[in-house]
């Protein structure tokens, strides 16, 4: 058995049990059964269940926002729009499966026809984040099921809930016994299930360390593997930039969901004619946040989903300071429950990088700000890094925009935007953030495998 504690007051959410092996044995099989079957469906049918998948979810809403909160610490202001970006991916993955799975046609060649197809991979195991659980889900379950594939959800035992909602929307959908199934398991338990020859992919979000034990489990077995690690995201303000909108949108950036995003903004460089004013200008929305209960409607800023996440941010931020970092936001400022993960938002400056809150993944609502004095400067500190998941240039100059973007080590390069997911771009990360690639039309071909027909006409 496990239990769910809030990271408010430590109460029990729920309770679980871990899936028997028996019954993990049961949902491989029944997971392999259904896809034989479910990979000769029309894609037409494919898509129908996955828009009434849709209906179902969305029917959840008001229950997936308040448990959440309970689950890891959100808001529950901010659950919706969780429940409506899932659907949005969702919608947005229906929309681009026609292209993203049609066969790719060859130049004419007399007496024959040639094409590629592009098969189902088989059974997808999906192992999601608890940060951000339901959007992170879904990037791989509805791809999977529109490509032909089953899929068997692990999801993190912080928000154990999330893959029985999947499982659920889709029972009420009407998907195919066994297609979608949810497995509540220990460490040890889920690398031995990647290592079962009735997984054929893995779609792994989580940090570089479990990336790096997710290969490990599946070495020797050649199955494929999409894994989205972790970030230490950078943003650079140039001297040209709108610098309000930049603050305010940075420090949104920096602070939402407590500072746990993979492509949360955790470095800033600024350059040096507007950087008095940028700092200020994020100063004043960290002070603006409410700590405090996330299931009060009037509350911004909720606990960590866990003590080991705090423990670690207060242990990067006393390091930062002990090496002569400032911190703008004065203790005191902020009236912290006396229960909870809490973390007070925090702007940091006089930050260098042989300090580890500007090196290695913070995961907390901390800012931290480094002056610059070029473009150049900024490129170079940008790519000081063994990460590569995002990366923002604030500027008016959209030629230099593209400049700098073109020179930056980065899945994704954003102008005047930041910690957003566009899920008709490919999300992929560089670097120690991960490989492979989820979502658009290019992230089908992940979730597939491309079979050659070569055919001489009689």
């Amino acid at each position: 058995m496990f239990k769910i504690h809030s990271p408010f007051d430590d109460s029990v959410v729920a309770e679980r049990a871990y899936t028997s092996d028996d019954d993990v044995n049961a949902a491989l099989d029944a997971a392999r059964a259904a896809q034989k079957k479910w990979k000769a469906t029309p894609l037409a049918d494919r898509i129908a269940l996955c828009e009434k998948w849709c209906e179902a979810f969305a029917a959840m809403e008001s229950d997936i926002a308040e448990l959440l909160a309970k689950q890891m610490g959100r808001p529950i202001r901010y659950g919706a729009g969780e429940v409506n970006g899932t659907l949005g991916r969702a919608r947005a993955m229906i929309q681009q499966a026609e292209a993203g799975l049609a066969p790719v046609t060859t130049t004419d060649q007399d007496g024959f026809e040639r094409y590629i197809e592009r098969e189902p991979v088989g059974v997808v195991l999906t192992i999601p984040a608890w940060n951000y659980p339901y959007l992170i889900t879904v990037n791989s379950v509805i791809p999977a099921v529109l490509a032909g594939n089953a899929v068997v959800i692990k999801p993190s035992a912080q928000s154990a809930l999330t893959g029985e909602h999947f499982v659920e929307a889709f029972e009420k959908a009407g998907a195919p016994a066994g297609l979608v199934s949810c497995l509540h398991l220990d460490h040890p338990r889920t690398e031995k299930l990647v290592q079962d020859d009735r997984v054929d992919f893995v779609a792994f979000t989580g940090s570089t360390s479990g990336g790096k034990a997710m290969e490990h489990a599946a070495q020797g077995r050649f199955i494929g593997m999409g894994l989205e690690l972790g970030g230490k995201d950078p943003a650079y303000v140039r001297a040209d930039a709108d610098v309000a909108f930049a603050a305010e949108n940075l420090a949104d950036g920096s602070f939402f969901n407590s500072g746990q995003s993979c492509c949360g903004i955790e470095r800033i460089y600024v350059h040096e004619d507007v950087y008095d004013e940028f700092v200020q200008g994020v100063v004043d929305v960290a002070k603006g946040y409410k700590l405090g209960n996330p299931l009060d409607d009037d509350v911004t800023i909720g606990p960590l989903a866990k003590a080991t996440g705090k423990t670690h941010v207060d242990t990067q931020l006393k390091e930062a300071l002990e090496k002569g970092a400032t911190a703008h936001v004065p203790d005191g400022h902020f009236d912290v429950p006396a229960t909870g993960h809490f973390v007070a938002p925090q702007v940091l400056t006089d930050v260098t990088h042989d300090m580890d809150i500007m090196m290695e993944e913070t995961f907390g609502p901390i800012a931290c700000i480094q002056k610059v004095g070029s473009d150049d400067e900024a490129i170079a500190l940008m790519n000081d890094s063994p990460y590569g998941l995002t990366a923002s240039v604030w500027t008016k100059d959209v030629d230099a925009a593209k400049r700098i973007g073109a020179q930056v080590e980065t899945g994704t390069f954003f102008l005047n935007r930041c910690d957003f997911l566009d899920p008709e771009l490919a999300w992929v990360g560089v670097k120690d953030s991960g490989r492979g690639c989820t979502l658009s039309k290019v992230g089908f071909e992940h979730l597939t495998r491309p079979k050659s027909f070569h055919l001489r006409l009689p």
